[in-house]
């Protein structure tokens, strides 16, 4: 899993940094809008005879998101904390876009496709997307740029002989 540091910054390769951080998303993600969910005693989408459609595409979408502009940030030689700021943004639109793809596909009512996508952007739902993808992101570019090397014993170091 480490190698020597080479062009990403640090000895953990780009790609499993961006692996880690994605599936870290996607746990944080369900945790997240289901503690919310628990929290505020409301569903997420709150539209009886739904299903779990519009759920399952938007969660799909957000972790696309999620996956490509941590890949865009990753890809750079030494890649930004901004780009945490990008995939919290791009997240959550993937997720408002698909919410309300999936639920005027499952309704096939452009009102309650609207209705459901604007109260999941303005309210604590739409935080925790932004939130998670944001945390997440930059638990990958931290990955990504660290020069640390593994934990050594006071007994391993070769010079303290």
């Amino acid at each position: 899993m480490t190698g020597p540091a080479g062009a990403s910054g640090g000895p953990v390769r780009p790609a499993v940094a961006w692996g880690l951080a994605t599936v870290t998303f996607v746990a944080l993600l369900i945790f997240g809008l289901g503690m919310t969910s628990l929290a505020l005693d409301a569903d997420i989408v709150d539209e009886p005879g739904l299903g779990q459609l519009p759920g399952v595409f938007a969660t799909t979408a957000a972790t696309a998101a999620f996956g490509l502009s941590l890949w865009l940030t990753l890809r750079a030689a030494q890649p930004s904390y901004l780009g945490a700021l990008w995939a919290a943004i791009a997240c959550v639109v993937a997720y408002v876009i698909a919410i309300w793809l999936g639920v005027l596909v499952a309704s096939s009512e452009l009102a309650t496709a609207t209705e459901v996508a604007g109260r999941i952007a303005t309210s604590w739902f739409g935080l925790v997307v932004a939130l998670t993808g944001a945390v997440a992101a930059a638990g990958g570019i931290a990955l990504a740029r660290t020069r640390s090397q593994r934990p050594r014993w006071p007994w391993e170091d070769e010079f303290d002989e």
